[in-house]
């Protein structure tokens, strides 16, 4: 079981080294349990015990104060090296000393990286994303209010009304036989 000094210790380490510092793999579990057991003794309303009360009150203040900056610090570490590895390719400096789900953000934000370049490579090679692109239709019928695929209130819209709507809609009105393409 972890202890206040095995906490403080981690943050200590965490703050004093510019490489990500192992951790116990149930590192998490085991803080949650120890906090967890602060805060049951720290509820006790016993008069006796009333210094060892307060102290305990003031250590699961602590803990939860040095757990919460190891995790940011920890974090920062982890974006310094996305970026390192997102800019260079390579990813695998100090993964070994990630957490399980340390490694999962890692993972998630260079994915998340890798696509944000492709757009940014597509927009510079001038490549026009239909995503984004709007449709001009013309309303065939009368349209109620409906919900767009962000589920934004799109309408209502009457027969021979002119719209500028994502292409995606447009296609499913345009299918419905309810609106048509503007020639341009």
């Amino acid at each position: 079981m972890i202890t206040y000094s095995d906490l403080y210790e981690a943050a200590r380490k965490e703050r004093y080294s510019e490489q990500l510092q192992p951790l116990q793999k149930n590192f998490v579990t085991e803080v949650a349990k120890y906090l967890k057991e602060k805060k049951q003794l720290s509820l006790k309303e016993d008069d006796i015990f009333s210094d060892m009360i307060a102290k305990t009150k003031k250590q699961l203040e602590n803990a939860t104060t040095l757990f919460r900056e190891l995790m940011i610090r920890r974090r920062k570490k982890i974006l310094n090296l996305v970026l390192i590895a997102a800019e260079t390719g390579i990813s695998k400096q100090d993964f070994e000393n990630m957490l399980a789900f340390e490694k999962s953000l890692f993972e998630e934000l260079i994915k998340n990286i890798e696509n944000v370049d492709k757009e940014i490579n597509k927009l510079l090679n001038e490549e026009k994303i239909d995503e984004l692109k709007n449709e001009l239709v013309t309303f065939k019928t009368d349209v109620e209010e409906f919900l767009d695929m962000e589920g934004e209130k799109i309408g209502p819209f009457q027969k021979s009304q002119i719209a500028n709507i994502p292409k995606e809609i447009a296609k499913i009105l345009i299918e419905d036989n309810k609106a048509e393409i503007v020639e341009k």
